[in-house]
């Protein structure tokens, strides 16, 4: 498999340690003056702390225990931002990622972003106070406080399900816009020409993004068009899921296809339209992403794409342990994604094959 060497910051062998002194210094105040803006703001005027913050942004300074840590090289712990912990396609990659970290002697530090960039540069800024090693990130899109911490303080990171390489940045993960395309050329190939997306917010959240250029591609490939109003964000709980059906099935005649965007989405949507008496695959396909296990249980089974969650995982991990133990390794340039074809998915019924817009060419 074709690979890119890639690296996630530079690496911790020859950093200097910035020391409260420094900040101090820099900003133009006494030490004991930045330690107070750290530990008792309340004590500081509110514009010299915002400088004094700055300062210490500007350099890298973290403080307390993890300077000591830093000192010493290495706390044999990671830290991961997943951008939340209700959506179970990442629980199997970070439970790869601490079955191999542990197996090396580190532990995992885990929290989420809730899709928010500010909310994850705090996160992250927070786990480099605490002296992590490295980091697993989510996605390729981050607030640029982040990166320069990480890089200034020496910390490895990889973006995981992701493969932007932006910078040099390490990245392991699939090609979301690839996806996109996969699943609509197979509806397409089956005969559907009338879509719905039922999806996540494109906020901080290159993946969704990804998808929808991948369909978007595909749509104009086949001459096809979807409505603006067949669009519909939701966040991932069957609930929302059940919720966007209904809002479908308020504006009149059904699409033949729905894709949602994983499979707990994709799920809501299928029980609602069994409640409402459409048959599915006859009148409805429905498709997710992700193959999680509530895929291969649904009655009838739901169609899906298989992502590769625990490879994810392992080669984050993999990753990070190889830079903090003094070398590099290759990281794949993507991984595969595939088709899982259940009894959620077939040829749409001749009647409701919709007849070319005017001025739109036939696919």
């Amino acid at each position: 498999m074709r690979g890119s060497r890639s690296r996630g910051g530079a690496g911790s062998d020859g950093q200097a340690l910035v020391r409260l002194a420094d900040v101090a210094a820099a900003a133009g105040v006494s030490s004991a003056t930045v330690s107070r803006a750290f530990n008792m703001p309340g004590l500081v005027r509110e514009d010299v702390r915002a400088r004094i913050l700055a300062t210490a942004d500007d350099l890298g300074y973290v403080a307390h225990g993890a300077a000591r840590t830093l000192a010493s090289k290495r706390s044999r712990t990671f830290g991961a931002i997943v951008p939340t912990l209700n959506n179970t396609i990442f629980a199997r990659a970070i439970d790869a990622f601490q079955r191999r970290v542990e197996e090396r002697g580190y532990i995992l530090l885990l929290t989420s972003s809730e899709y928010d960039e500010e909310r994850e540069w705090q996160r992250a800024r927070a786990l480099v106070e605490r002296g992590v090693d490295g980091l697993m990130l989510v996605g390729g899109d981050h607030d640029p406080r982040l990166i320069h911490l990480l890089e200034v303080t020496g910390k490895p990171f990889v973006n995981a399900w992701s493969i932007d390489r932006r910078a040099g940045q390490a990245a392991v993960g699939y090609d979301s816009r690839a996806l996109g395309n996969l699943v609509f050329d197979h509806l397409v190939e089956l005969g559907h020409r009338e879509f719905a997306v039922v999806t996540g917010s494109t906020r901080h959240n290159d993946r969704v993004a990804g998808r929808l250029l991948g369909m978007a591609d595909a749509m104009r490939r086949h001459g096809l068009y979807m409505p603006p109003a067949r669009m519909i964000h939701r966040r991932y709980s069957i609930e929302e899921g059940r919720a966007a059906f209904r809002d479908l099935a308020a504006q009149g005649a059904l699409p033949t296809a729905i894709v949602c965007g994983n499979d707990i989405l994709a799920a809501g949507v299928l029980f609602e339209a069994l409640a409402q008496g459409v048959a599915v695959p006859r009148d409805l396909s429905i498709i997710g992403n992700g193959d999680l296990d509530i895929a291969a249980h649904t009655e009838p089974g739901l169609s899906t794409v298989l992502t590769p969650k625990v490879e994810i995982g392992n080669w984050a991990a993999d990753y990070l342990l190889a830079r903090v133990e003094g070398h590099e390794i290759e990281l794949p340039a993507e991984l595969p994604v595939t088709l899982v074809l259940r009894g959620t998915t077939a040829p749409p019924p001749v009647r409701r094959r919709a007849p070319a817009e005017k001025g739109r060419v036939p696919a």
